[in-house]
């Protein structure tokens, strides 16, 4: 704080509290002047009503120097009295750092017990799986959602189902959470032509159950063993190694239907995951995928 503010607030501390005492101590000693009925003359209502005076109570008195006693010894123990720290030297700051170190030591405790154990023995563990949850929920809610279903909008995908574009398994999460993933779908429009990427994607929501014309997908077949293949695979089932995603299960990232699956053949997508390993610690970043796979666990369960 300046000095010139620092002086503002003395000075206004200052006049408040003297003028509050001034008013304090002339309200009860002040004398009015009084009639031999104990009113002031003054009379209302053609009469009927006459201003009486009555001292202050007793108990007014007692709780308001009270109040001007406690001020006073805030103002001398914590900050409020310009840039004076108070004999305390208290400060929110140092409140909030205080309270912080004390909760990543208990914190650490718990961590330094689960660095030996393996990131599914953590997914086992409701304490771990109940603080991975509010780290995703810090972390990874924005896109995945609060229960992480995923997002149609930005291509992020459902985490507690079974299909995965790098792989599933603890520790490939663990590294996708830590450094991130890139996955590019080319926009294949300029090369197919608009009836030949119709075709590819009638082909492609056909082998999801949805029905689609005869003689698109025969040539949609053609097309996606000839172009689609080499990152999808034959069987249309997907790449780990590249994120290709499965094709033929039903699990879409953009959405499923026609309209969708058109707009991602013929203008390409580009999904990107952000590296966290800059943000969370291995520690944080383990039991977030503990909490991940801990809701596949449970989906798997369900069933």
């Amino acid at each position: 704080m300046s000095g010139f503010w620092s002086t503002w607030v003395v000075v206004l501390a200052c006049v408040t509290a003297g003028l509050s005492l001034f008013l304090f101590v002339w309200g009860i000693t002040m004398r009015i002047p009084t009639q031999a009925d104990g009113t002031t003359g003054h009379v209302w209502a053609h009469g009927v009503l006459r201003e009486g005076v009555r001292p202050l109570p007793k108990w007014w008195m007692v709780v308001s120097l009270a109040a001007f006693l406690f001020a006073a010894g805030y103002l001398y123990r914590y900050p409020g009295f310009g840039n004076f720290a108070g004999k305390l030297a208290w400060s929110s700051r140092g409140e909030q750092r205080s309270e912080s170190a004390a909760n990543d030591a208990r914190l650490e405790v718990r961590l330094a017990a689960w660095r030996a154990a393996g990131i599914e023995q953590l997914a086992a563990n409701p304490s771990a799986v109940s603080i991975g949850h509010r780290l995703y929920l810090d972390n990874c809610a924005a896109c995945h959602g609060s229960a992480g279903h995923g997002n149609h909008a930005v291509g992020a995908p459902d985490l507690t189902d079974a299909d995965w574009l790098y792989g599933g398994d603890s520790e490939t999460i663990l590294k996708s959470i830590l450094e991130g993933r890139n996955g590019m779908m080319p926009p294949q429009g300029p090369a197919l032509g608009h009836n030949a990427t119709n075709a590819v994607a009638s082909y492609v929501v056909s082998r999801s159950g949805t029905i689609a014309p005869p003689d698109q997908v025969a040539a949609g077949k053609v097309t996606f063993d000839t172009l689609c293949a080499a990152c999808h695979g034959v069987d249309g089932r997907g790449n780990p190694a590249l994120g290709a995603p499965n094709l033929f299960d039903n699990v879409w990232l953009y959405g499923g239907d026609i309209a969708s699956v058109v707009t991602t053949v013929r203008d390409g997508r580009s999904g990107v995951m952000p590296p966290w390993g800059g943000r969370l610690t291995n520690d944080e970043a383990r039991l977030i995928a503990a909490w991940v796979v801990a809701q596949g666990n449970a989906r798997v369960a369900a069933r």
